[in-house]
């Protein structure tokens, strides 16, 4: 009698990574001396491929070569300080620690010009990245339909208008106006506006939609939609604007805490007692929020979350996996404001 032996699986690339404690992408690299891994970890990966005998696939090593170790912030904005405001500045923060355990390296891109989106465009069809994490995409952009031809994984902060991308991160906007709202009318208000941000974005346009269906829930008349950018300035002109077209209001929602606080210097100069006589309520629970005068009512959304959890799913896709979308909770924080 012959007794044949079946022939000894050959270890895999993931079984590797499992075994030194690193994710696939950064065993890859290791294995390929790609840049962007820190020694320790490139030994861990060593270690690994010794014990388990573990041998390189050729055609998967030759892929793996052309990784560069990097993936990019894209936001399309109209002013380098972006970078600064304290909503980004928290993307950048989340995003940036999800990478570095992935030992990525985070570049950041500004599409903010022709020019920038032309060195974006370059980025995408180079595959000067091994990903896209891509934020702040107003309707029409250009950018969107540069992302939907990439061939390097995209994930999109937010979804944009009139796209359906296969895979993002974004905020329940419409869930977070519709509580700020209901906690107003609960406070006795009837005569509430909504300071919507802009309206060529899904935030501006899908806040606006949370705040009419709490009214219309509730019986009473929405107003039409005042339009911000999103800046304090443009929080207090939509402001001063409100107060001559309804003098009776008695309640303002705003897309975002810059422009709440815009709202809070507009009605400190037209004699408006907060919340006596106008409860103001924000969107994000910046710093800013804490700081104001009175400190600011606002829904609370995860910024650093949400960088986190779109570089976790670029990482994800970039190492082979397909994540659905992920929308994250958001809730109301009481302040002095209303």
């Amino acid at each position: 009698m012959v007794m044949t032996v079946a022939p000894r699986r050959q270890p895999t690339l993931e079984e590797v990574a499992e075994r030194a404690g690193v994710s696939r992408s950064v065993a890859s690299r290791a294995l390929n001396n790609a840049p962007h891994v820190s020694p320790a970890k490139r030994e861990a990966v060593e270690r690994a491929v010794r014990q388990l005998g573990y041998v390189p696939n050729p055609t998967a090593r030759a892929l793996a070569t052309r990784q560069t170790g990097a993936a990019a912030l894209v936001v399309s904005g109209e002013d380098p300080s972006i970078f600064a405001d304290p909503f980004f500045a928290q993307v950048i923060v989340g995003a940036s620690t999800a990478l570095e355990d992935a030992d990525l390296h985070l570049m950041l891109c500004l599409a903010a010009s022709d020019r920038g989106r032309k060195r974006v465009e370059e980025l995408l069809r180079s595959k000067g990245a091994d990903g896209v994490l891509l934020m702040a995409l107003r309707e029409g952009d250009p950018l969107a339909g540069m992302a939907e031809e990439a061939e390097m994984p995209v994930v999109f902060g937010g979804r944009p208008v009139g796209v359906a991308p296969r895979w993002y991160v974004d905020v329940d906007n419409v869930g977070g106006a519709r509580e700020a709202t209901e906690y107003l009318i609960s406070r006795g208000r009837t005569r509430v506006a909504a300071i919507c941000g802009r309206l060529d974005t899904e935030a501006g346009r899908a806040r606006y939609r949370g705040y009419r269906d709490a009214l219309l829930g509730a019986g009473l008349d929405p107003l039409p939609p005042q339009e911000g950018d999103f800046t304090e300035p443009s929080g207090a002109a939509a402001t001063a604007v409100l107060l001559k077209q309804h003098p009776d209001l008695d309640g303002i929602i705003a897309a975002n805490d810059n422009m709440a606080a815009g709202a809070l210097r507009t009605l400190r100069a037209a004699g408006r007692a907060v919340p006596a006589d106008i409860a103001v309520v924000g969107f994000d629970d910046l710093t800013v929020a804490q700081v104001a005068d009175p400190p600011l009512t606002t829904v609370h959304q995860p910024i650093t979350a949400l960088g986190r959890e779109m570089a976790r799913m670029l990482v994800a896709v970039i190492n082979g996996h397909d994540p659905t979308p992920l929308i994250l909770p958001t809730r109301l924080v009481t302040r002095s404001s209303a």
